[in-house]
């Protein structure tokens, strides 16, 4: 007999702690922009106060909802998805600073790409499950999802987002090579899709134009424009690199007052090193580690292969988005637009993150093995 278990209490706490930081460090890094552009300086605290809200309201509601139902749904929540995205790139899409990624829907604005991520976690983890005897052959356990993730791929780099799309193709392939996939086919998509991402980066450097192309050449070198191309990732460096050990304080960042573009999005990691010195950024650092930690030992234990595969979709996505995030802060890869999860501002993205915590935290609810 399954002997079930407590809902894990280092997810609950450790999201906690991360979404209170994020909502702390989104008013702290917010407030001079919010003044000035917009006549409210608590603009940005309020509205993440609301999402966050609407978050633990998704995170329970999922924790209560048996993570097997999802399959249920998984065709309509992946059509839902598809639907949203081809409506961005029509009249209905919201443009943001040159990037068409929203719609408007009265007073509330959808971001289709973050919907995507769990949709795709959803019907690839419930795909799986149906045709597990068949992973191994590259017809059935790579092609349909090289297509699905090709299918994604398109639609979401015509807002365009490039970024997002490939985080979403990682999620994609992560969750076919625990699934059952051959170590062979894993390594042959590896190996060509990275000389393709290679050969592209390199025709990007050394023929492309606008932004992407200033965005990669100044990691290479951000120096040689810091004026324009290179300003962000030096501002960030600023940032971090004047901290010190303990930081300058929560509210006394320099680079927040205008300096480092909008610091409440993707560069929030930044202010973080910079309020809170290298000690608040290694704490914020450890709490995903945890999260992350917890994440591998739930789909290592999960009590089938749907809870597995569904539990590493979400871990990976974290990973993924953990990673790149804080690479680009400390300028070690190109500027990409990836949020910190739980901590950058983007309502959106917190419930999404939320509501698969509220998975992750339903699939260790019905483990019947000792978490550890």
């Amino acid at each position: 007999m399954k002997n079930k278990t407590p809902y894990d209490p280092v997810v609950i706490i450790t999201v906690a702690l991360l979404v209170t930081t994020g909502i702390i460090m989104v008013f702290s890094s917010s407030f001079s922009y919010a003044m000035v552009d917009l006549g409210d300086g608590y603009y940005f605290l309020k509205r993440i106060i609301i999402w966050a809200i609407i978050g633990v309201f998704a995170m329970y509601f999922c924790a209560k909802f048996n993570y097997r139902n999802w399959t249920k749904y998984a065709n309509i929540i992946l059509l839902i998805s598809i639907i949203l995205l081809i409506l961005v790139i029509t009249p209905l899409g919201k443009e943001v600073n040159g990037a068409k990624r929203w719609i408007a829907i009265g007073p509330i604005t959808v971001m289709p790409s973050e919907i995507t991520k769990f949709a795709a976690i959803i019907f690839v983890s419930t795909s799986i499950t149906r045709k597990r005897d068949k992973m191994e052959s590259f017809f059935h356990g790579v092609v349909p999802y090289l297509i699905l993730s090709g299918i994604f791929f398109l639609l979401i780099k015509e807002q365009p987002d490039y970024s997002t799309a490939l985080v979403i193709v990682l999620i994609i392939i992560s969750m076919i090579f625990v699934g059952g996939m051959k170590l062979s086919h894993f390594i042959g998509l590896a190996l060509s899709g990275s000389i393709a991402f290679v050969g592209l980066l390199f025709y990007i450097v050394k023929h492309g134009k606008g932004y992407r192309a200033k965005r990669l050449t100044a990691f290479l070198d951000p120096w040689a424009d810091p004026t324009d191309s290179g300003f962000q990732a030096i501002q960030s460096l600023l940032a971090l690199g004047s901290g010190g050990l303990f930081g300058k304080g929560l509210g006394r960042s320099i680079q927040k007052h205008f300096y480092l573009p909008e610091p409440q999005n993707d560069f929030i990691f930044a202010i973080i090193g910079e309020e809170l010195g290298f000690i608040g950024g290694v704490f914020v650092i450890i709490l995903f580690m945890l999260l992350i930690w917890r994440g591998i030992r739930i789909a290592m234990y999960a009590p089938d292969l749907l809870g597995c595969v569904m539990a590493t979709g979400i871990t990976c996505m974290l990973i993924i988005q953990v990673l790149i995030n804080i690479a680009v802060a400390t300028s070690s890869m190109p500027v990409t637009g990836i949020p910190l999860p739980f901590i950058s501002f983007g309502g959106n993205a917190l419930v999404i993150f939320m509501a698969s915590m509220g998975i992750l935290l339903n699939i260790s609810k019905n483990t019947n093995m000792n978490r550890g």
